[in-house]
């Protein structure tokens, strides 16, 4: 139970410094204004939660092209360290090479989940009609996944079904990764 504990409680503390790591990678990546002044509310408390390990990250690795690699690197490094404590309070039964594989999967399940998180999060907002900064960053973020499902999926009854259709093929990409991870275990 100890073990279920601690690790039901890295996950809920990496998951959010290790998410809010790769929102800035891919806010960054799409341009978004990051600031509450060019009205991005999310900004200040993305860089308030990951500054302290991105900015060091920064300084030994670079930008490749628009993709802020320090954010992604720090994702890689949270998931390594949260399945490196899991791994010696288990007893360090695998190898450590092992450990490097899961925190791969791990940083790719975690991106899988924040999409699927934001989608449902823009599906809800778009439901309600509010006209707030948070929706309009909660779009552009959601624009170009969704922007290929709609030109093939049809409106039904003036209805977007695009966003049922990412998360169906988000929870399939959960499952094909699922069974990699169990592959690569072996």
């Amino acid at each position: 139970m100890f073990y279920q504990i601690i690790s039901l409680l890295l996950d809920v503390a990496i998951g959010l410094v290790a998410g809010a790591c790769l929102l800035r990678l891919y806010m960054q990546y799409l341009r978004v204004p990051m600031s509450v002044r060019a009205g991005n509310p999310l900004g200040n408390f993305i860089f308030a939660l990951t500054d302290w390990i991105v900015l060091p990250l920064r300084r030994v690795v670079p930008a490749v092209g628009r993709w802020d690699m320090a954010s992604l690197v720090a994702v890689y490094l949270l998931e390594l360290a949260q399945f490196s404590i899991l791994w010696l309070l288990g007893g360090g039964i695998a190898s450590f090479a092992m450990i490097l594989v899961m925190a791969a999967f791990g940083v790719l399940r975690l991106a899988l989940s924040a999409m699927m998180g934001l989608v449902i999060v823009y599906a809800v907002l778009s439901w309600v009609q509010t006209n707030s900064t948070f929706t309009t960053v909660i779009e552009r973020l959601c624009a170009p996944p969704l922007n290929p499902i709609r030109k093939i999926v049809p409106l039904v009854g003036g209805i977007d079904l695009s966003p049922l259709v990412l998360i169906v093929l988000l929870q399939i990409g959960t499952l094909v990764l699922s069974n990699l991870q169990s592959f690569a275990l072996r």
